[in-house]
Parts: structure tokens; C-alpha cells; sequence
């Protein structure tokens, strides 16, 4: 009889998935989006439809994560990590929309090869993260949560390299100062993708390590 009148834990871990999902598709999305630039093709704006329809869907599911962790009195893991996490993976999201945002503020219609490989290493991060966190509800999947934690590190380092080496490609190359700043801003948000997915590997290596 007490038993039933616990509260129930939540979905927690369906919410994380579903969030995770989004940030794939946001990854892919955005890819999509600058690829779409580089051959000036007329997809920009519905790359840009779809992930602003992503971002809204994340927030509602950080939303509810929230509300969730306010009522349960169950949860998997600490609060603190859980509203943590879900937040860490909402501004991923929110960054690829401010790419998407930013090409349209700066009008801009053209793109370099550099911006497009940049966008595929945010594009893999982003899948590697729901890699992870589809991992997480269970503590035998350890290892490969870990590895996958590793691979985020090591992709987010491999765009940080890319951003160096395009940033001074750009200052030696175009001559238009403003396209100059146009560009320099895109490739800065790009990279602060796989920062963002950097910092949820970070609190999903803390969980593992604290709960396994």
C-alpha cells in the first residue's frame, strides 16, 4: 500500500533519448544548412525552418525534464547532474540555432570549404553525444559511455585545431574586411557547438565515474 503511494520516478532517461535525438538531427541539419551555402543553394532557409522547429521541440522536453525532476521523488542520479545535463544538451541546440540565425542577421549567401568541414566535425559530435547519453541508463555500458566521452574530447580538439587554421586562413585570404567578420563569427559559433557537446561529455564522465 505505501509502496503505491511513493512518488513514481521519471522518464528520465526516454527524455534524455529524445533530447539526444534532436541534437543529432539539429548536427545534421546544420550541416546541411552550410553545405546548402557552399553551393549556394536555395535549402538554406529550410535547413534554418528545421532547426528552429528543433529547438523549440528541445526546450519543451527540457521543460518537461524540469518539471519531472520537481515531482519525483526517485531519480537515477543526482539532481544537480540531472539539471545539468538536460540543460548542457538544450544549448547545444540553441547554439546551432544561433548559426542559422546568424547566416540570415549577416545575410550571408557563400560559405568556404574550411566552414563546411568544420560543420561535419560539429555534425559528428553532435551524433556521438546521443551515442552517449542513449548509453546512459545503464552503469554496465560504462566503458562505451566513456569511450564515447573520449571521442567528443578528441573531436571538439580537432575543431578547436580547425578553427585556428581557418581563422588564419581568413585574416591572410579575404580581403573584404567585412565578409571578414561575417565569416570569422560563423566559424567562432560552429566550434562553440562542439564546446557545448564537450561540456556534456564532461557531466556524463562525472555521473559514470560517480555512479558505476
Amino acid at each position: 500500500m505505501f509502496g503505491r503511494l511513493m512518488p513514481k520516478e521519471g522518464k528520465y532517461f526516454d527524455l534524455f533519448n529524445a533530447h539526444a535525438e534532436l541534437i543529432t538531427k539539429g548536427g545534421k541539419a546544420l550541416s546541411g544548412l552550410v553545405g546548402a551555402l557552399s553551393k549556394g543553394s536555395d535549402d538554406v532557409e529550410k535547413y534554418s525552418a528545421e532547426i528552429d522547429l528543433l529547438e523549440r521541440k528541445a526546450d519543451q522536453i527540457t521543460h518537461s525534464t524540469l518539471e519531472q525532476l520537481h515531482t519525483s521523488f526517485i531519480t537515477p542520479f543526482d539532481r544537480d547532474e540531472i539539471h545539468q545535463l538536460i540543460n548542457q544538451m538544450d544549448d547545444i541546440l540553441d547554439i546551432i540555432q544561433d548559426v542559422a540565425e546568424s547566416v540570415s542577421l549577416y545575410d550571408i549567401h557563400k560559405v568556404p570549404l574550411d566552414i563546411v568541414n568544420l560543420a561535419d566535425v560539429t555534425d559528428h559530435c553532435c551524433a556521438t553525444v546521443e551515442a552517449a547519453v542513449k548509453l546512459l541508463h545503464s552503469m554496465q555500458n560504462a566503458p562505451e559511455i566513456l569511450k564515447r566521452c573520449h571521442q567528443i574530447d578528441d573531436l571538439e580538439s580537432d575543431a578547436d585545431r580547425m578553427l585556428r587554421e581557418s581563422m588564419s586562413k581568413l585574416f591572410r585570404e579575404e580581403p573584404n574586411v567585412l565578409q571578414v567578420v561575417k565569416l570569422k563569427e560563423i566559424y567562432a559559433l560552429l566550434e562553440a557547438v562542439s564546446d557545448r557537446c564537450k561540456d556534456v561529455a564532461s557531466t556524463i564522465e562525472a555521473i559514470v565515474l560517480e555512479n558505476s
